[in-house]
């Protein structure tokens, strides 16, 4: 389901209020009704066939568009989401493909998941499929597992469900419209951004757009279905959702979306911390960092959730460096080009990367010191580590953080430094999981306030400890009990 419908609670809270505004602004105006499917033209959507009529819904948008003119085809379907569709279909349910998958699909990126929206109810969905769960008070959906996929499955009913028990009034019906039409059209009304709001039958396919979806997908535009403010104004959540989105697929954000954002940035600092961890998770870890933090720190929501990162970056500037040319910048478009929506890291590595560069920031190293603990990591062998540093003719200088290499220090005094560094870098953890010591070391700072915002787990930050307490048992030559020596990305798949 579109990223919208993941923020169950918000929806129900909301909801009354957007119908509201949706009648207001989306309905009585003059337009045409929908009386069948696109026209399709050297691959193009013409518009949709039929007279204005007065007092209905401007429906000339509307379009129904062959996949295969837009290079979207059956075989794009992983086995288990379409046996979700088929077998709701063998049950005489209507069941689409929605949101960010069909987006993903259009723009030839492979989709990190499958979600399915059915005219069937979530009962019926899980009468249908034996592993599956029903989840979610306020906005529920049904998990259905299989072959190693989880594919979440909303119902056409649930919305308006929730609207009857609002008390909301219902969106008034467009004349002259196909009624599969018309519940599609209604469901779009409640997703997030207009290229999430896309449906695809791929037994027909077809491809229905009610929101001009296809068209922003082609702008590489991210522009909210409602008015921007309204829908970012609901919650935190929904700035950080469209910063997310519009960093990892590149899109440029339309002026109303980006004059709202820079307007309520400042409500981040009231999402909850479980929310607000998982979309730092989404940003980071999902090989979108770098363009991430530069969309973060372009809306003044990197002073708000990484205060620290963010006076680094303001100091660099200041000296004239290039903000991609800044280590801690470099460290991260490293880890992008390890990662992908399909082949996310563990939580922890984006944590553990801002603590390292930290500790570094805070207590600059000699270059071979801190290739050797980086090589530690990697190898996870001392030998291997020791030989893959020695065999490097040059090493990345960065300023303030990397001081000269001196290759001649012994091995003892080398595994001392490291096993050093491995303690700073634990210890830097602190600032992440404790607003005392934020506000603590943001003193140093005065002219860059801290709201105090702290989200990072506990649990994250002793995953990372632990790691790094490994790193310090190799360095010294130690035995790891119980514990197979491995890579890092090894650990970061385990999350240690």
């Amino acid at each position: 389901m579109s990223i919208f419908h993941r923020n169950k609670s918000s929806i129900s809270r909301s909801l009354s209020h957007r119908f509201e505004t949706l009648t207001s602004v989306l309905l009585r105006k003059p337009g045409r009704p929908f009386s069948g499917e696109a026209v399709i033209v050297n691959g193009e959507m013409d518009s949709v066939v039929g007279e204005p009529k007065e007092g209905c819904v401007d429906v000339s948008k509307w379009k129904a568009v062959n996949a295969l003119d837009f290079g979207v085809r059956r075989s794009d379907i992983p086995p288990f989401p379409w046996t979700v569709i088929d077998k709701l279909r063998k049950k005489g349910f209507d069941a689409y493909l929605v949101g960010g998958c069909v987006r993903d699909l259009l723009l030839k990126k492979i989709p990190k998941d499958f979600d399915v929206v059915t005219t069937a109810n979530l009962n019926q969905v899980k009468k249908v499929f034996s592993r599956s769960l029903i989840v979610g008070k306020k906005f529920p959906i049904c998990h259905v597992r299989g072959q190693g996929f989880l594919v979440e499955v909303s119902s056409f009913d649930t919305s308006q469900s929730i609207a009857k028990e609002n008390g909301t009034k219902s969106l008034d019906t467009p004349s002259g419209c196909n009624k599969k039409d018309i519940v599609r059209w209604r469901d779009s009304m409640l997703r997030d951004f207009t290229i999430n709001g896309l449906y695809y039958d791929p037994f027909a396919n077809r491809i229905y757009d009610y929101v001009s979806g296809i068209r922003d997908i082609k702008l590489c535009k991210l522009r909210t279905i409602i008015p921007a403010h309204l829908f970012l104004e609901k919650q935190g959540a929904n700035v950080l959702r469209g910063i997310r989105i519009a960093a990892r697929l590149g899109l440029e954000i339309s002026e109303e979306t980006a004059a709202a954002i820079k307007l309520l940035a400042p409500s981040v600092s009231s999402i909850v911390k479980v929310r607000l961890i998982m979309e730092m998770n989404y940003m980071m870890a999902y090989g979108a960092a770098v363009s991430s933090i530069n969309l973060l720190q372009k809306f003044k929501v990197l002073d708000i959730l990484l205060p620290i990162q963010a006076t680094y970056l303001a100091q660099q500037a200041r000296k004239n460096f290039s903000q991609n040319s800044t280590m801690l910048m470099k460290l991260f478009s490293s880890v992008d080009k390890l990662l992908a929506p399909n082949c996310p890291s563990d939580g922890i590595l984006w944590v553990a990367v801002l603590a390292f560069h930290l500790a570094l920031v805070n207590h600059p190293q000699d270059a071979f010191v801190v290739w050797t603990f980086a090589s530690i990591l990697f190898h996870g062998s001392w030998t291997k580590a020791v030989e893959s540093v020695k065999n490097v003719q040059t090493q990345p200088q960065f300023s303030p953080e990397i001081l000269e290499s001196s290759v001649t220090r012994s091995d003892e005094c080398l595994e001392e430094k490291v096993q050093d560094l491995a303690s700073l870098v634990i210890s830097s953890m602190d600032v992440f999981a404790c607003k005392d010591a934020l506000r603590q070391y943001m003193i140093k700072h005065p002219d860059c306030p801290s709201s105090g915002l702290v989200f990072t787990s506990k649990n994250a930050c002793d995953k990372v400890a632990r790691l790094l307490a490994f790193s310090r048992l190799i360095s010294a030559h130690m035995p790891v009990s119980g514990r197979r020596t491995t890579s890092i990305t090894g650990c970061w798949q385990r999350g240690m």
